[in-house]
């Protein structure tokens, strides 16, 4: 039997995506003319980060809007992981932009430049505004989409990263040292890189159908086991069909058959509810022998 709850997905996350990048090109436009104009690397190191945002938040905006293509004889659960792979590029282009900027800032030192200290911090300034709002925007579903989270984490860590520029200014102004500029540069570099680690490894792992991280397979096997009349369970398959959905497979072996559609209806509600996992398919057997797939036992959970 298969059974599947559909997520109600709301436009909301559409506006929020064209919102947030309109925003991120104006103010990218602004910082890099401006890092430009007076010199600052950190101003520039920042403008190409939301540049990188401004592709991810395209890429994932993209992914969102493939999730509502309707299953096909060529897709047959349509094309909800392209927001898994979208996860994954982002976190791909942050890990390549964290090298540019090190590279930079580690030129910088070696070749100083005089910098506009107050053009720094208004600009930035501006920056933190604009990321806060953006992050906002895709705070509601952070939480359950691993999608909307790489979003919600860009842009929060945007915030952060122009509060440090602006920090910077602040100490430039009041020392003069313009080593400064290139060290803040180093510090953006490792908060993006610890906050793109993580997704980056999450994003891999629902790529190769690993286990989503709100699951555990092993109460989900002590769940199928305690049903009543249920002797045994395998091939047991958890995999995410998209950053916010999860898939089950399991043959549950039960040698009494009653009123198996009334239990397994009861089963796939309780999955859901319980678990998180909107689509299940379970297949009732009469003995152990009756499948020759065994791929994941008991035992190995």
């Amino acid at each position: 039997m298969h059974q599947h709850h559909h997520h109600h997905r709301s436009n909301q996350y559409g506006r929020a995506f064209a919102i947030g990048i309109a925003l991120n090109v104006v103010y990218v436009i602004v910082e890099a003319v401006f890092g430009l104009l007076i010199g600052s690397l950190s101003l520039l190191a920042d403008a190409g980060h939301n540049l990188s945002d401004v592709l991810g938040l395209v890429l994932a905006w993209g992914a969102y809007g493939l999730t509502k293509v309707k299953p096909s004889v060529q897709y047959t659960y349509g094309l909800r992981s392209s927001t898994i792979f979208a996860s994954l590029l982002n976190a791909m282009i942050l890990l390549v932009a964290v090298g540019g900027i090190c590279w930079e800032a580690i030129r910088r030192f070696s070749q100083p430049v005089e910098l506009d200290s107050t053009m720094m911090i208004w600009v930035a300034g501006i920056g933190v505004i604009i990321n806060t709002a953006t992050a906002l925007l895709f705070f509601k579903g952070h939480a359950h989409d691993l999608n909307i989270k790489g979003a919600f984490l860009h842009m929060t860590a945007d915030a952060g990263i122009s509060l440090g520029v602006v920090l910077a200014g602040v100490g430039i102004m009041l020392t003069g040292l313009t080593w400064i500029d290139p060290v803040v540069s180093l510090a953006i570099a490792v908060v993006i890189l610890l906050g793109t680690w993580g997704l980056f490894r999450e994003s891999l792992h629902l790529a190769v159908h690993g286990v989503p991280k709100k699951v555990d397979p092993r109460q989900v096997m002590q769940f199928l086991e305690s049903l009543p009349g249920v002797e045994q369970v395998h091939d047991l398959h958890i995999w995410a069909l998209s950053t916010s959905e999860t898939a089950l497979t399991a043959h549950l072996v039960k040698p009494q058959l009653t009123d198996e559609d009334a239990m397994l209806a009861q089963i796939v509600q309780r999955l859901h509810d319980d678990f998180g996992i909107e689509h299940a398919t379970l297949q009732i057997e009469r003995n152990s022998d009756a499948a020759q797939c065994r791929q994941v036992s008991p035992d190995s959970l």
